[in-house]
């Protein structure tokens, strides 16, 4: 069984992505590991190139930043990465610049990769999720934050980055998958104040025109914790390749958790009360077919 890690990321020490927890917190299952390295200006290739792996290997790209719908640069970047996968690779782990896999589920990861390889009706594994929110200490458990995606894949030809690459598709179809019990931890939303208004700046870049910026985002804008529906304490361990970085962290979030939840409007609370109960979320979206 041969298995090909990918991404793709641009400026991560300016937009402070922790690209190398991504690709080693991964990397001891990856044969290989392409890396979609977008024109930086911030030391980036310095940053990937320090990794000082032989498995990764670096294709120079450079974004097309007039794609300001949806994201769709990112599908783009993408679908590049994973065209250069080795052709002889079974199987293709994605993982973004803000996530990371526990050490922990790494033998899991890799039996159900081995279990299923044989099984051409399985294209993908599903992974929970995990976001974290405004600090390491919380991650946001609602409606607002989807529960699952694919992270990886069958190598087949067909296979599409999906709107913002958040998922995948095949031929244009959804792809059948297995759930397993693994999780990405995501960390996207991890930032002081700040940071995070930085980081809305930045990332609507990609989704909206200067027009809709100025008026959503004026200068004046300062970022509001309170928009999380709600926060859960964590009570677990992040990976290990994280611990660097979060001993670094000096901020606190300052967030009343019980007002976070009065906010959520009746219908949600109602809606997040059947979840609570029965783990089923109603009228879910769901970028794939779950066969196993």
């Amino acid at each position: 069984m041969k298995v090909a890690g990918f991404t793709f990321i641009r400026n991560a020490v300016k937009n402070d992505y922790p690209i190398v927890e991504a690709i080693t917190s991964i990397l001891p299952l990856c044969d290989e590991f392409v890396v979609a390295l977008g024109n930086s200006d911030d030391g980036t290739d310095k940053l990937v190139e320090g990794i000082n792996s032989p498995k990764i290997r670096i294709i120079n790209t450079v974004w097309d930043d007039s794609l300001r719908d949806g994201g769709a640069v990112f599908a783009k970047e993408t679908d590049k990465a994973f065209a250069a996968i080795s052709p002889d690779a079974d199987w293709a782990f994605y993982i973004q610049g803000d996530e990371c896999v526990h050490e922990k589920y790494l033998p899991l990861i890799k039996k159900e990769m081995e279990d299923n390889l044989g099984d051409e009706r399985m294209e993908g594994l599903l992974f929970k999720y995990l976001h974290f929110y405004g600090s390491y200490d919380y991650y946001g458990h609602s409606r607002r934050w989807y529960r699952r995606e694919i992270r990886i894949l069958r190598n087949k030809k067909g296979v599409q980055s999906y709107r913002d690459a958040q998922g995948f598709r095949i031929d244009g179809r959804k792809i059948n998958v297995k759930l397993i019990d693994a999780y990405i931890y995501h960390y996207g939303w991890v930032k002081p104040p700040a940071g995070l208004k930085n980081k809305l700046l930045n990332f609507n870049t990609f989704y909206h025109d200067d027009n809709w910026i100025a008026e959503n985002l004026p200068e004046t804008f300062e970022f509001d914790y309170k928009n999380a529906d709600r926060l859960i304490p964590f009570k677990g361990t992040h990976p290990a390749v994280m611990q660097k970085r979060i001993a670094a962290t000096n901020w606190k979030l300052d967030v009343d958790l019980k007002t976070l939840a009065k906010k959520m409007t009746l219908r949600r609370r109602a809606l997040q009360k059947i979840e609570d109960i029965t783990g089923w979320r109603v009228s879910e979206y769901r970028n794939y077919k779950i066969i196993k």
